[in-house]
């Protein structure tokens, strides 16, 4: 549905945004797009949706090429931006309208009205724009993103400082659309939002492409689970024979942690035999707890600078 080949942004002040970026999104999926502040997740957005010009590489949508065709690209394109930005003295329902007709799509009264009921937004279809809360107004972007049926919906930071009930009914919607076929990019600070709905996951990093996997292979081969043991009695140092377990040792010396991977790697000591060799060294433990990396845990390695 998208494809993204040898994409390159530099500005004229010198500034690399992007540097040869290839990426493959398929139709129906939802993709959720991470990355730090300034990373490339907008400028990214703002090519493909035809805001900003590439400086190299080309993009197509639905086989639509962003540039030669760009009218047939944009019609399968809804964006939902980070900034408020709507004409104040506009009705809700006129305003979802217009942008509708604005894609040269006939006016279809039936469909505006369920795009604002599945936003909470029927209530105020006749409220001027300038009357609504700031999560109101986030809901009226997203309708505007969506009267035009868009096959492609871009979601760029959707549900940031918008209330709980917002982002619920965000959701909702985005699980609906899917249903529907529609393909979701998304970028997202709540990091828990792509672990929960992301189909695959893309890590970008100063304006490269870093990683690009499916959510479970990415939690399978990156996460780590944790075993968190509580000793009966203080420890001064894990014994030598415990040493290929690279044991650590907590400062009052009443916990180890044992950290392995989530499928247990191959040659790994499993957890019962670390278990075993704990009682043939004389230590007794009360508790055990377990732990797995988050999506965010995985990001945060990722993205963080290397010493």
């Amino acid at each position: 549905m998208v494809s993204v080949r040898h994409l390159s942004k530099t500005y004229a002040s010198g500034h690399s945004a992007l540097k040869n970026i290839n990426l493959e999104i398929a139709r129906g999926e939802i993709f959720a797009l991470l990355g730090p502040n300034g990373a490339g997740k907008t400028t990214l957005i703002s090519i493909i949706c035809g805001l900003v010009n590439a400086s190299a590489g080309e993009v197509r949508v639905a086989g639509h090429h962003i540039v030669t065709d760009y009218r047939a690209a944009r019609a399968c394109i809804g964006l939902v931006p980070q900034e408020l930005a709507t004409e104040s003295f506009e009705t809700v329902v006129d305003a979802v309208s217009f942008s509708r007709g604005l894609f040269g799509k006939a006016a279809n009264p039936a469909y505006i009205e369920q795009v604002l009921k599945s936003l909470s937004l029927w209530e105020k279809r006749d409220a001027r724009i300038m009357t609504l809360s700031g999560g109101m107004k986030r809901r009226l972007l997203i309708a505007k993103a969506l009267s035009h049926e868009p096959e492609v919906l871009f979601l760029d930071e959707p549900t940031a400082g918008v209330d709980v009930e917002l982002r619920r009914d965000m959701w909702r919607l985005v699980r609906g659309l899917k249903a529907q076929g529609t393909t979701i990019i998304l970028t997202t600070h709540y990091i828990e939002e792509a672990e929960e709905m992301a189909d695959r996951v893309g890590v970008i990093n100063r304006g490269e492409i870093i990683l690009v996997e499916e959510k479970a292979a990415l939690m399978r081969k990156l996460g780590q689970k944790q075993l968190a043991i509580e000793l009966s009695a203080p420890l001064a140092a894990v014994p030598e024979a415990l040493s290929s377990y690279h044991l650590a040792l907590s400062g009052d010396g009443l916990h180890l942690t044992y950290s392995y991977g989530v499928d247990g790697a191959v040659g790994e000591p499993p957890i019962a035999r670390l278990l075993a060799d704990l009682s043939a060294a004389g230590i007794a433990f009360d508790d055990l707890r377990t732990a797995q990396s988050s999506l965010e845990d995985i990001f945060v390695s990722l993205v963080r600078p290397q010493s």
